[in-house]
């Protein structure tokens, strides 16, 4: 069974979380553990000869020190890239809680060291008319990795994020600063400084920008020491 677990999140959709969560496995394989990763849903998956194939997916398959077949990783692969709900629904597919738990814990049997599930989007994404992602975390009883946008408006979004992962009963295990363009924000020092204060959380840290990304070369920046106190 996985010995750590951890959910990640971002404070929004298209902010790198999952070059992060990559960048997360390569360190934790740098320090002798082994890893797996699963992205239960996916929506913007591509047809191959294989079937539906999810981007995201496969980079985590291909950070991952255990070889899982793609459907344990990502085993809710949906084609048009739009809210995973809505996805569903287009595919005549229900998501639920239940369901995304059960498949959770189910890789979650598989021996590892680390493990890492990337949810899809921010952390209020819903899955369903009455449900949203955060319930699976919940369930699970899960700490999160936070990843956070250098660029505007990321005080407040990281800020909120973190609240509403609290309210909802769960520790932030740490939270990651990712650049996501060529153009260091505005003052990014000040907000730096300003979110490693009220963050209430560690930072595992800052990612710089690489026109070709390169997880292995960006777990260089990770420091997942503190993880293990969760």
């Amino acid at each position: 069974m996985a010995k750590k677990t951890f959910f990640v999140t971002g404070t929004d959709t298209g902010v790198g979380k999952t070059l992060v969560s990559a960048a997360l496995l390569h360190a934790a394989k740098a320090a002798g553990l082994r890893t797996i990763a699963m992205k239960p849903v996916a929506s913007g998956c591509d047809q191959t000869p294989e079937g539906l194939r999810n981007e995201d997916a496969l980079a985590l398959q291909a950070a991952m020190t255990e070889s899982l077949p793609y459907e344990q990783i990502n085993p809710i692969a949906l084609e048009p890239a739009i809210a995973p709900h809505i996805a569903a629904l287009q595919a005549g597919r229900q998501l639920s809680v239940q369901r995304l738990v059960g498949l959770c814990r189910g890789l979650q049997m598989r021996p590892a060291d680390f493990m890492l599930i990337e949810g899809a989007g921010g952390w209020r994404v819903p899955l369903n008319d009455r449900e949203t992602y955060a319930r699976v975390p919940q369930e699970m009883d899960l700490p999160v990795i936070l990843v956070v946008p250098l660029q505007l408006g990321c005080i407040n979004h990281a800020l909120l994020s973190a609240e509403a992962i609290r309210a909802d009963g769960l520790k932030v295990a740490g939270w990651v600063a990712n650049r996501i363009g060529p153009e260091p924000m505005a003052v990014e020092p000040e907000n730096l400084q300003y979110l490693r204060t009220h963050m209430a959380a560690p930072m595992i840290g800052e990612l710089p920008w690489q026109p070709e990304p390169d997880p292995e070369a960006l777990s260089a920046h990770l420091d997942i020491n503190g993880l293990f106190d969760f």
